[in-house]
């Protein structure tokens, strides 16, 4: 059997081809099921994502061609559209494969941390779905352990690398407790939605959006629960908010010097931590001269967003070293595995040729012979019976010369350590 990943991602294909190949969640279960139907395929998962669709397998040899056929058919492909964008990697390169993607190290963002979450999904699917066997339920598992003892031994998702994420990480060294503060979003743009949904997995519950036009701000405001306000309103609900993001197309500032005294001065001196992500800016520099208002702007984030760049490829290159001796002790446990059934038939062997003796023996002493006698030919027997294919074996190997044969057979058979009575 060959562990199969095969698949296409964010470097290898347009959103275009994505889109079209991507699973949707109506469609895994019979995805799966045509999968386990193909009859080289014994054992299947399905990872889909925006960025990428993986398939992995447990198939006879060369079954890739056989998985992408299907896969173009499924989705309603020409195979030649498929096959140039498409992957495909074998066993440790499979394992190897996985355990890089469940840590963010194959991410468009390095070291995000839903892809783990993704990929737990698409294992729940495939056990509901009977598509997981021994191969994949050990890879899967061991995977989900190296991802754990990267995140907790290395940095690679402490530091933020978008802008949105570090103006909300940038927040939490401000405030210790984000479900006690208001936050003001000025904008209604994909930039602060995305800072809408970093600040509520951050613990943020309260949240106002301001919008030039009032029907937008409603729009986004409703996803979150949160308050919407035009442009006009925010010298009100500047003085009850503890953090303000912007980021508006706006040609003037929409933020001043006055407007943010007059809201310290209505919060009795309370800090305002203040974020400016727009070009041309929205919040006037002299603002970040008044005492209690900390001010960051774009330049200041991507600062902290390329020195945290820099951390993240170094624990990075932590991971990697992590994910090869995953790979190893992975190796290890299948190699184990793989020898169960050889080590079942040969105890079923043994026992048949005991068994067989037993009978034997039995049916001497039910006819009244010695009871001495009988043990000593039973044992005589069976000696000769669980000796005679190794014997058989052993002497072919040595007439044709096979030392490997030989040299295998003296570790399996003799013990060392053992004397004559």
């Amino acid at each position: 059997m060959t562990l199969l990943a095969l698949g296409i991602n964010h470097r290898t294909a347009t959103v275009a081809v994505r889109e079209r190949v991507a699973f949707t969640p109506a469609q895994l279960e019979s995805a799966l099921t045509e999968l386990r139907h193909i009859p080289q395929v014994h054992e299947a998962a399905v990872l889909s994502t925006c960025n990428r669709t993986e398939l992995y397998c447990v198939t006879e040899p060369a079954g890739e061609r056989l998985i992408l056929d299907w896969l173009s058919h499924f989705h309603g492909l020409q195979l030649e559209e498929l096959t140039p964008c498409a992957y495909h990697y074998l066993d440790n390169d499979a394992a190897r494969h996985l355990m890089r993607v469940a840590v963010g190290l194959d991410s468009m963002v390095l070291g995000e941390p839903q892809i783990l979450g993704q990929l737990k999904e698409a294992y729940q699917s495939a056990r509901q779905a009977s598509g997981l066997g021994g191969e994949l339920e050990l890879l899967f598992q061991h995977t989900f352990a190296v991802a754990k003892q990267v995140r907790t031994r290395t940095g690679i998702g402490q530091n933020p690398v978008s802008v949105a994420y570090a103006a909300v990480s940038l927040a939490s060294r401000i405030f210790d407790d984000f479900s006690r503060s208001r936050a003001l979003l000025i904008g209604a743009g994909e930039t602060i939605e995305l800072v809408a949904r970093h600040l509520r997995e951050a613990g943020v519950r309260n949240m106002i959006v301001a919008n030039r036009t009032r029907e937008r701000a409603e729009l986004l405001a409703g996803e979150f629960n949160a308050e919407a306000i035009s442009l006009d309103e925010i010298p009100d609900a500047l003085s009850r908010a503890d953090i303000v993001i912007s980021s508006t197309a706006a040609p003037l500032p929409i933020l001043g010097k006055g407007m943010a005294e007059r809201a310290l001065k209505k919060r009795r001196h309370r800090p305002i931590f203040m974020v400016d992500i727009a070009v041309p800016r929205d919040i006037e520099p002299e603002v970040g001269d008044l005492d209690d208002i900390f001010l960051y702007t774009v330049d200041d984030l991507n600062e902290v967003i390329q020195e945290n760049r820099r951390h993240r490829q170094a624990a990075a290159d932590q991971a990697e070293a992590l994910i090869e001796h995953g790979v190893h002790v992975w190796l290890h446990e299948r190699r184990i595995r793989s020898s169960g059934e050889l080590i079942r038939r040969y105890r079923d062997q043994a026992a048949d040729l005991r068994e067989l003796s037993e009978r034997q023996a039995l049916a001497r002493l039910a006819r009244g012979e010695d009871p001495e006698e009988v043990i000593r030919l039973m044992a005589h027997q069976l000696t000769n019976r669980l000796l005679h294919r190794p014997t058989v074996a052993l002497r072919e190997a040595s007439g044709s010369e096979r030392r490997d044969l030989l040299n295998a057979a003296e570790a399996l058979l003799l013990n060392p350590t053992s004397t004559k009575p």
